[in-house]
């Protein structure tokens, strides 16, 4: 009996040795030294407390406040104008009433997030990343709770589908799937992509990226903070640069990013489209006499079968730029594949300023560019195969008379459409 009351004292004892609550404070509520000397209370009763709001969600809060931090911090430095548009948290019954009123569960990742910032105002720029090219513009924002319910969908082709994101310019929409049902997995997160040849409305094809809330949102923000989206007039852009796409001939080196743009592409017909955004620079160690002009380029555009294309034009976007030591010149172009995937590669041809009969080439790196993984919608199974005969060998376009050079605003309407090269 003796033992069983000692034991009993010292567990007692442990469980109100405030530096062990410390650590969990810490640990899962990322509860900082200034954070608790604002509150005046012991770790083990700020622990409780907040447990008893967000007890539901500890699988998920650190990692989640983690990402919106370390976002909120990046953003402040690079885009202050941004964070102005973030909204405050949301308490639990407001998400009680959500799902009250769509009649579906949310996932509690899902449901956390919005405990700490509830989506974005409806701006421009978005939150969730931008792409501009000459006559299309995308910003997508992250919707608060009360928008996602107004547009949650129990139309076929999307039944029990919520939207997470939402572009005023084009009504592209990023959808998390709340229920198992049209081919879907319960939370997988998708693009919605129109069969446009269906005489069904709801053969809804999707782009798959996420497969759950907590992934989704917590991949796009170590993209964002880590640098591997570029940042353009206070806008996220969301090109992927591989490291390897980077070519160097003597003093000037090429680099390339690219980006799939879901909302002009489509898997029925096979049309996918992507944009990538080239990067021209020249040493700053270079001497005077090595600034030059570029006169023309040549491409080599191969599609997933092999098929080849070659593409030869004057300029770029239209210009031709100098290039000096230490200056840089990026534009954006496009390109569509009848494929899933393809790559391109090519040259410059530049002249020399101070040589001006001197012409040399300046390699453009190869670079890959693949379709997401997509999911072909459960309708098109039931209907006649013959209703989607397509022609597989389009060839794929290089685009430079769509080109665009740093314009991100007052662009008009997309046309859809990826005009050929001139």
């Amino acid at each position: 009996v003796y033992s069983c009351c000692y034991l009993s004292r010292r567990l007692n004892q442990l469980s109100s040795h405030d530096p062990l609550w410390k650590r969990q404070c810490k640990k899962y509520w990322l509860i900082s030294e200034e954070e608790k000397s604002q509150r005046n209370q012991s770790w083990k009763a700020i622990f409780i407390s907040t447990y008893s709001d967000l007890g539901r969600y500890i699988r998920y809060y650190a990692t989640l406040k983690k990402a919106w931090d370390d976002l909120e911090k990046y953003l402040g430095q690079r885009c202050p104008r941004m964070i102005g548009s973030l909204k405050e948290s949301v308490r639990e019954e407001d998400l009680d009433a959500v799902e009250a009123q769509i009649g579906c569960k949310l996932p509690d990742d899902y449901r956390c997030s919005f405990r700490i910032h509830n989506g974005q105002k409806l701006v421009v720029p978005g939150l969730m990343g931008s792409m501009a090219l000459s006559n299309h513009y995308r910003s997508e924002d992250l919707l608060d709770i009360d928008t996602a319910a107004g547009g949650f969908q129990q139309r076929l082709g999307l039944k029990q589908c919520l939207p997470l994101t939402f572009c005023i310019h084009t009504g592209l929409s990023q959808y998390m799937a709340l229920e198992s049902v049209e081919g879907r997995n319960k939370y997988e997160i998708f693009y919605q992509c129109p069969d446009q040849m269906a005489r069904n409305p709801s053969a809804i094809d999707m782009f798959i990226t996420g497969t759950s809330y907590l992934e989704w949102f917590t991949s796009y923000v170590n993209k964002v903070v880590t640098g591997g989206y570029p940042i353009i007039r206070d806008q996220i852009f969301r090109y992927v640069h591989d490291k390897e796409c980077v070519a160097t001939t003597g003093d000037i080196t090429v680099s390339v990013s690219t980006s799939f743009l879901p909302e002009l592409s489509s898997v029925h017909p096979p049309h996918y489209f992507f944009t990538y955004r080239i990067r021209i620079e020249m040493s700053k160690d270079a001497l005077p006499e090595k600034a030059c002009q570029l006169d023309s380029r040549y491409w080599r555009i191969t599609n997933a079968k092999g098929d080849v294309e070659e593409v030869q034009g004057p300029g770029v976007v239209g210009e031709f730029p100098i290039i000096s030591p230490g200056r840089v010149y990026e534009y954006t172009s496009c390109t569509t594949f009848s494929t899933t995937s393809g790559y391109m590669e090519g040259y410059y041809t530049f002249h020399c300023l101070y040589y001006k009969d001197k012409f040399f080439n300046v390699t453009i790196p190869r670079f890959h560019m693949v379709c997401p993984t997509f999911k072909v919608s459960t309708a098109r199974m039931e209907i006649n195969h013959n209703e989607y005969a397509v022609d597989e060998d389009e060839d794929s376009t290089d685009t430079d008379e769509y080109e665009d050079r740093r314009r991100v605003l007052d662009i008009p309407a997309p046309s859809g459409r990826c005009p050929r090269h001139t």
